[in-house]
């Protein structure tokens, strides 16, 4: 069910805003002294994010018009697009966060297809046109929390995955969805590496699926995906860590057994099926219980407590009732 907007952050706020010069000159400086190896990325990441002041265009289906899920969107501040669209996870274009923005202009986001099948009704491939047209889009404000221990909040355009998965008529064998995104070495220079066994594949119960927070997503801040955040289509399932939200998809498939999921196919110990956020579990490696938000300015600012299911407990924990989510994690 839609309901109207809560009218949260006005538009006028979402929109990209400068570094102030005084934190790029700290960058510089610190970098080339002697903080420098552990700095020079970072001062990297910020100066490339000065760039990005564009989105790639207007998503057309966006009509001015913005819903939302009760419950769902976030009071927090967004973050910027600069830092959105600069400050990114996606493997198949490098493993550093700014090698996307740098790497991603080779991504040919059209035309582009995404192939439905397994235990469906109305299997088929949908190309990207007949998918901004199977609902109206929306416009939702959410947290973003990766397993490294930082977050953003984000402006994420697209409707109810629901909305597919009704189409295609699930069989009463469909327990669980796979997503498979693009590999393509040509046009994605990380798969050239073997840091993970392409294709990139997630996967979600389909109940998970279901839930009206995951959101099918074609664009952010109003804007079409930029390459490096997943264009053209991705998932976002913001309860979870952010390598659960599958980007560039070009395959969906139902199915009855749990998929193996690329992270978890890689390190079973450190990253699990379900990867909801909880501060509760650790990575094997560091704690989960507190996170950096990105574009709170400086490396020595104290970290956030990391909220139970990314905030969104009161929306999604009831499809974890009974379970032992530190052994399902």
């Amino acid at each position: 069910m839609k309901t109207p907007s809560l009218n949260l952050i006005p538009t006028s706020e979402i929109t990209p805003q400068a570094v102030f010069e005084a934190r790029r000159d700290w960058l510089r400086r610190m970098a080339s002294g002697a903080a420098g190896a552990a700095l020079a990325s970072w001062a990297g990441r910020e100066a490339l994010a000065q760039g990005q002041t564009q989105g790639p265009g207007k998503l057309p289906k966006l009509a001015g018009a913005k819903s939302a899920v009760p419950g769902a969107m976030t009071l927090d501040k967004p973050s910027t697009y600069q830092d959105a669209s600069s400050y990114n996870n996606f493997y198949e274009f490098g493993t550093d966060k700014a090698d996307p923005a740098r790497a991603a202009g080779t991504l040919r986001p059209r035309p582009w297809s995404v192939a439905v099948e397994g235990e469906v009704g109305k299997p088929g491939t949908f190309d990207l046109d007949s998918l901004l047209k199977l609902s109206p889009m929306e416009e939702r404000i959410y947290r973003l929390r990766c397993v490294e221990g930082w977050s953003m909040v984000i402006p994420w355009v697209g409707y109810s995955l629901a909305e597919l998965i009704k189409k295609v008529e699930p069989t009463s064998k469909a327990k669980f969805i796979e997503f498979i995104s693009l590999a393509d070495k040509a046009q994605m220079p990380g798969v050239r590496s073997g840091v993970l066994d392409w294709p990139y594949v997630e996967g979600l119960r389909i109940d998970e699926a279901m839930h009206p927070l995951t959101l099918l997503t074609f664009g952010m801040y109003g804007e079409v995906l930029p390459n490096q955040n997943g264009a053209p289509v991705r998932l976002v399932v913001p309860w979870k860590y952010g390598f659960k939200s599958a980007k560039s998809i070009v395959k969906i498939r139902f199915v009855e057994k749990q998929p193996t999921s690329s992270w978890t196919k890689a390190a079973q110990q450190e990253y699990g099926f379900y990867s909801n956020v909880n501060p509760h579990v650790d990575h094997p490696r560091w704690s989960q219980a507190t996170e950096r938000r990105i574009g709170e300015d400086g490396l020595f600012t104290k970290k956030r407590p990391t909220l139970m299911f990314n905030g969104y407990e009161a929306q999604v924990a009831s499809l974890y009732a009974g379970m032992d989510l530190k052994r399902n994690f």
